[in-house]
């Protein structure tokens, strides 16, 4: 009783006071508590942050690439390091580094349609013949494209420098090229940087089209320039090798880091404005080299029934005074054809000659004797064995007997005559 009188007594402030301060302390340790869980949420997106950031370093190569890390803005590495092979790769995330990926293992195809003559949309489609028209506008250079051929035939002006006759022709071009290296198509070849949303490889593409395109016609302008327009428009191997040649040898002095792969003529005319005179020209050309084709078969084909395939090898040897005797004897004795033939039936009328002649003068040889004593007899033989010869070769035997006097009557007597048989021709005789 007396505790709760002394209770009692307390001062009504005393108790609000410590009141106050036991909800103090509660409010203090649920603070503590909310400010303890929020810094470990904290460390714990601070640390999600971080992995996030440095995971998003990871960066991916492909199979027909090659990538150079920039560094604040300048290449880094020594030597190979500095560039980056196909695979996944880990770098500093922007804004430390950056990373620049270049297709060097893809060819791109560049059509150059530079030097070609004004199309209308029509014509382009094929809806139009290009050379309908019966009668075409002159060449406009602004308009329509155009190169530079020289003559076929060279002249010497009054100065005494050599001169040409100038030609026009139209040609298309296709150009395959790719990057063989990085770093100085990176460092040399200017290349827009990339917007959000497009790719780098069609900004480069967009970027290094001009400058191609530039050298390319540079080149074409001074290659085409070395040939006639028969061979602008025929012979298309050599001016192609050498147009790349030539481009290749400018790119490679700008260190543009640009590989030429390929150059290829895809087409080339005269212009429209001279197409029937081109037209005539080229059918003229076509028959001179059609009748010189015919003469040379002709005589190929001469040459080989006369004399053989050694025919040509024979004849330069007639008159080479470097090859004796024994060798042009055995360049005879390989002789084929008709020119063979002359030369064995020369050889067997020759043995036929000298084989008679020998038998003749074995027979008058022999009957020498005889023809000492009784030349009369002998001579009258050999009259009789003549007539007998050739009265046996003979289709018709006549004697003639003459009378005397000048109005007198021959009697002439056929002996041995066949009818039914026709007389020999003179080549049979």
């Amino acid at each position: 009783m007396a505790k709760r009188n002394q209770d009692n007594k307390v001062p009504q402030s005393a108790k609000r006071d410590t009141q106050y301060d036991t909800e103090l302390d509660a409010a203090g340790k649920s603070l503590s508590e909310a400010l303890r869980i929020s810094f470990i949420i904290l460390k714990i997106i601070m640390v999600v942050l971080v992995i996030i950031f440095l995971a998003s370093g990871f960066r991916t190569v492909g199979p027909d690439e090659q990538a150079l890390v920039l560094r604040f803005g300048k290449i880094r590495g020594i030597g190979e390091e500095r560039l980056l092979g196909p695979g996944l790769h880990w770098v500093f995330p922007y804004p430390i580094d950056k990373i620049v990926k270049i297709p060097v293992e893809k060819r791109i195809n560049l059509p150059i349609n530079s030097f070609w003559y004004y199309q209308t949309k029509e014509e382009m489609l094929g809806l139009t013949p290009v050379r309908a028209t019966p009668v075409l506008p002159n060449l406009k250079p602004r308009r329509e494209g155009y190169c530079i051929t020289r003559g076929e035939k060279r002249t010497q002006t009054p100065a005494g420098s050599a001169g040409s006759d100038y030609n026009i022709v139209h040609c298309k071009w296709q150009l395959t090229y790719q990057i063989n290296d990085a770093e100085d198509f990176f460092k040399n070849v200017y290349i827009e940087d990339a917007k959000p949303g497009q790719l780098y490889f069609d900004v480069m593409i967009n970027s290094i089209t001009p400058l191609l395109k530039a050298v390319f016609d540079g080149a074409v302008v001074s290659t085409m320039v070395n040939y006639a327009i028969d061979e602008a428009i025929s012979g298309r191997g050599s001016i192609s090798k050498d147009v790349k040649k030539f481009l290749q040898k400018k790119l490679d002095n700008i260190e543009s880091g640009i590989k030429v792969v390929s150059v290829e003529l895809t087409n080339s005319t005269w212009p429209r404005q001279v197409n029937a005179a081109f037209q005539a020209s080229i059918d003229a050309s076509q028959q001179s080299q059609k009748a010189i084709s015919k003469a040379r078969g002709y005589f190929e084909t001469t040459l080989n029934e006369a004399a053989g395939p050694l025919a040509l090898t024979l004849f330069a040897s007639l008159s080479d005074e470097t090859i004796n005797e024994e060798e042009k004897e055995l360049l005879w004795a390989q002789l084929a054809g008709e020119a063979q033939e002359e030369i064995a039936q020369a050889h067997t009328y020759r043995t036929e000659i000298v084989e008679g002649a020998r038998a003749d003068a074995e027979y008058l040889h022999k009957i020498l004797p005889e023809y000492r004593k009784r030349p009369k007899l002998v001579l009258q033989q050999i009259y009789l064995d003549a007539v007998k010869h050739v009265f046996s070769n003979a289709d018709e035997k006549i004697f003639v007997q003459p009378t005397k006097g000048v109005k007198g009557r021959e009697v002439r007597v056929i002996v041995n005559r066949d009818l039914m048989k026709k007389p020999k021709s003179q080549e049979e005789k």
